[in-house]
């Protein structure tokens, strides 16, 4: 068979598999044996920040079935739950006010290209709707910080992202941006789509059993980094989109929900080199400066190789 009818099979599986799924109930014993085992991690890590459960095992993930602890870990909240732990111990440090945190997920791969505040991320492959992204790094104080480093990733328009699943090109959807002077930053893309457990797979049966659904709205992942503050991982989520207040992963936080402007003015269009609509958004990320004594926000985890 063809690869790219192959690869339009595995595609048009995606889109209908994500527009039908529905779940109702779950296996009440599993849900208890779940409930006793997720009491017993909290109570036995709450202490430690490393934890490296969430192996991919195999760079098949999420497409197709394989070990799936990167998709069970946020799955079950253990995530979730790590980001919580440290938004409490960096409260207690009386540490707040910056851009919220949010879960990594398992499909992050080092070695990104990098550009000076600009990038184009897709290889113009993929017919997607075009996506300005643009903003600025900036302390609590909204004073600019100047050449922090964002690393960006997310998935094409069908929910796969570069080195996982259907082939795309190296690092597709994927750069590490340094900004410039006044911290700004700016890319253009193509609007994601979300994912969800491969249909059939180990992790969609366990969340099915539980009473959930496997699947992910739209998202855009970052790490933002600048010398003298403390490393930042975040995405932001699309609105509109149907799991958006439904992430099986439990990623939401509703201050990482910015608003999509649809841009259909002729001028607008012409002046960033379109012949179509395309869509905006606009997002500054705040930055907290490193305080000694508190919880490090690195995480040490493995990841997927790039090669």
């Amino acid at each position: 068979m063809p690869a790219n009818l192959n690869r339009q099979k595995q595609d048009s599986r995606t889109r209908r598999h994500r527009s039908r799924v529905k779940v109702t109930g779950g296996n009440p014993r599993l849900k208890a044996i779940m409930a006793r085992l997720l009491k017993r991690f909290v109570c036995r890590h709450r202490r430690s920040r490393h934890f490296n459960g969430r192996s991919l095992g195999s760079r098949s993930l999420p497409c197709q079935a394989a070990p799936e602890y990167g998709l069970i870990v946020p799955g079950v909240g253990l995530e979730r739950f790590l980001d919580m732990r440290l938004d409490e111990a960096e409260r207690l440090a009386g540490l707040s006010g910056g851009t919220p945190r949010a879960i990594e997920g398992p499909l992050y791969v080092a070695g990104a290209p990098v550009s000076k505040y600009e990038a184009r991320l897709d290889d113009g492959t993929d017919d997607g709707e075009v996506l300005f992204m643009e903003g600025q790094v900036c302390d609590l104080k909204g004073a600019a910080v100047p050449h922090a480093t964002i690393e960006v990733w997310h998935a094409n328009t069908m929910g796969n992202y570069s080195f996982f699943g259907p082939p795309q090109s190296a690092f597709n959807m994927r750069r590490k941006i340094e900004t410039d002077a006044d911290g700004r930053y700016r890319f253009r893309t193509i609007m994601p789509s979300g994912y969800g457990c491969p249909p059939g797979s180990s992790s969609e049966a366990l969340m099915h059993s539980m009473g959930r659904h496997g699947m992910r709205p739209a998202h855009v992942h970052f790490f933002v980094e600048a010398p003298g503050y403390r490393k930042l991982t975040t995405q932001i989520n699309i609105d509109g989109d149907r799991y958006l207040h439904d992430d099986f992963a439990f990623g939401t936080r509703d201050d990482l929900i910015p608003p999509v402007e649809r841009v259909s003015d002729a001028g607008e269009i012409h002046k960033v080199g379109l012949n179509a609509p395309f869509a905006r958004i606009k997002f500054n990320f705040n930055v907290v400066k490193e305080v000694a004594g508190v919880p490090t926000t690195i995480v040490h985890r493995e990841h997927a190789p790039a090669a």
